[in-house]
């Protein structure tokens, strides 16, 4: 049986919002909004994921510390961010593919490892939002270097992009940043773990100037008669 259950008492509404969820640790670093496509073909991960298919309960998607993705027990970061399914195929032998949609980031306190499938004891780890002016002004400064990062990429594979569709809330941005970024995913764990919209989006902004510099550096021809600073004239 799914347990996901609220638990102990606050001093506000009665109900501490610490509850128990269930967790599938990955190599990979799931943000709000996002989508993730899982084939789902381990046992203890058919059960977790059925039960949550009809429950209609999130689970949450961890990035792997230490361990392995598949067969035993795996470390996962602390940090990590609740999915819901949105899409199930039903495949033979009760395996099955599904889309899932990050929710919201959770922080882990304890785990429990009773299950066949492992529960984190978890809180929910809203981002510190205080300063909104503050805030819209730095994700305007992200903006054109995702739009300039995409239209690189665009070029350089003959596809489109339809940069006009980015999301004007400026933490939605951020999350769609940070999904879209081609980078470890360590480095990915590490903005998901920011404590502040400012501080994420300021983040991102440096990472994206650097990468646009080096996308640009790589995927520029040089003229084959232009030698630089190294020509011996």
């Amino acid at each position: 049986m799914l347990r996901y259950v609220k638990i102990g008492a606050s001093e506000t509404n009665g109900e501490n919002l610490m509850y128990e969820l269930p967790l599938f640790p990955l190599n990979t670093v799931l943000f709000p909004g996002m989508p993730i496509k899982l084939h789902i073909f381990e046992e203890r991960y058919k059960l977790m994921i059925s039960e949550c298919y009809e429950s209609g309960q999130p689970f949450g998607v961890t990035l792997i510390k230490s361990g392995s993705e598949v067969g035993g027990r795996a470390e996962p970061f602390l940090i990590g961010c609740t999915a819901t399914i949105t899409e199930m195929e039903p495949l033979p032998g009760g395996r099955m593919n599904i889309v899932a949609v990050g929710q919201e980031r959770f922080i882990v306190h304890s785990f429990r490892h009773d299950e066949p499938y492992l529960i984190g004891l978890v809180d929910p780890f809203p981002m510190a939002d205080e300063d909104r002016l503050a805030i819209q002004q730095t994700g305007q400064s992200l903006r054109p270097w995702v739009r300039k990062y995409l239209q690189v990429l665009a070029d350089a594979s003959d596809t489109k992009f339809d940069v006009d569709q980015l999301p004007g809330d400026p933490l939605q941005l951020a999350f769609l940043a940070s999904f879209l970024l081609n980078v470890p995913a360590d480095q990915k764990q590490e903005l998901l773990a920011t404590e502040r919209v400012d501080e994420l989006i300021e983040h991102l902004r440096v990472i994206y100037r650097r990468e646009v510099t080096l996308l640009d550096a790589l995927l520029t021809p040089h003229a084959a008669d232009d030698a630089g600073v190294f020509s011996s004239n």
